[in-house]
């Protein structure tokens, strides 16, 4: 075909910013790899139910990702079991030493509770 040698061939890890070993975002955004296969793995979300969801993803990145996972799986099942280790565990830290607001807001809601028991 004529004009086709404009084409680049574009490689799946094109569509990423690997900032280290923990850190794979979606290139152009903040969203992790995680999160969308996290939709994705766990939550049984369609690739169209994630891009609408996240609103700075195109479908297209949303592919890319399940397929950057299919064709890594060993190494991207580690990154989200790290991942979900590491989320464990500052919802563990979070849950002992809460936020002052936090704390605040679950005073006044108990309070709330309380007087509506009354």
């Amino acid at each position: 075909m004529k004009g086709l040698e404009a084409y680049q061939t574009m490689k799946i890890e094109d569509y990423f910013d690997f900032l280290a070993d923990d850190d794979i975002r979606l290139k152009g955004t903040r969203i992790g790899i995680e999160t969308i296969l996290f939709d994705y793995l766990f939550q049984a979300k369609t690739a169209e139910e994630i891009a609408n969801i996240y609103p700075s993803l195109t479908l297209e990145q949303v592919y890319a990702t399940i397929l950057y996972y299919l064709h890594n799986q060993a190494l991207v099942d580690a990154y989200l079991k790290d991942w979900l280790e590491w989320s464990d565990r500052m919802r563990s830290e979070q849950a002992k030493n809460p936020h002052p607001v936090v704390e605040r807001l679950h005073q006044l809601k108990a309070k709330k509770l309380a007087q509506a028991t009354q």
